[in-house]
């Protein structure tokens, strides 16, 4: 009777092995907003590491995080380093790519509550007074990621905060326009 039980719990575990083996490696996280305010303006808040500190959904989650600015103000190798509770974690965001009203890139490289190196990327496209942001983050989900995966969505977790940054955003940009 144990050995069938063992035979159980081994196909059991193989199964899932083989279930999470399989789900995609790649993931991509995305959101749209739009702003009534003009690309240059929208895209000055997320190209200065230190001005998306006034609208990242994370910023204030942790009044006692350290955050840590490197390199230049704005633009590519502008970067900023955080350690903080267990809502933020602890990481760092590097701007990669910068095109003026554009397009922002940056480098994700998060070292708490895990490791993991991921791209976000906003692009700001005109749509006659207003611009339409885009949000996204992409990466590569190891087998662990892959296996949490089947129980929670990234997605649904991720795409929450993203939403409520690009309110915070919308908010800010379009306050500043109309000055």
């Amino acid at each position: 009777m144990i050995k069938y039980i063992f035979i159980g719990l081994v196909l059991i575990v193989l199964v899932f092995v083989i279930v999470v083996a399989l789900r995609p490696a790649d993931f991509r996280v995305q959101r749209s907003a739009t702003i009534a305010a003009p690309p240059a303006t929208i895209f000055a808040h997320v190209n200065d590491v230190h001005k998306f500190q006034e609208w990242s959904p994370w910023a204030k989650l942790d009044p006692n995080g350290k955050i840590v600015f490197e390199g230049p103000e704005a633009g590519a190798g502008a970067k900023f380093s955080w350690a903080g509770n267990d809502k933020v974690g602890e990481g760092a965001m590097t701007v990669t790519d910068s095109k003026p009203a554009e397009a922002v890139q940056f480098r994700l490289d998060f070292k708490k509550p895990f490791e993991a190196t991921n791209t976000a990327d906003f692009t700001f496209k005109p749509d006659g007074d207003k611009t339409v942001v885009t949000w996204g983050m992409s990466g590569k989900n190891n087998f662990m990621f892959k296996a949490v995966g089947l129980f929670m969505d990234c997605d649904k977790m991720i795409g929450k905060d993203f939403e409520k940054g690009l309110e915070n955003l919308k908010t800010l940009a379009e306050t500043e326009a109309k000055k």
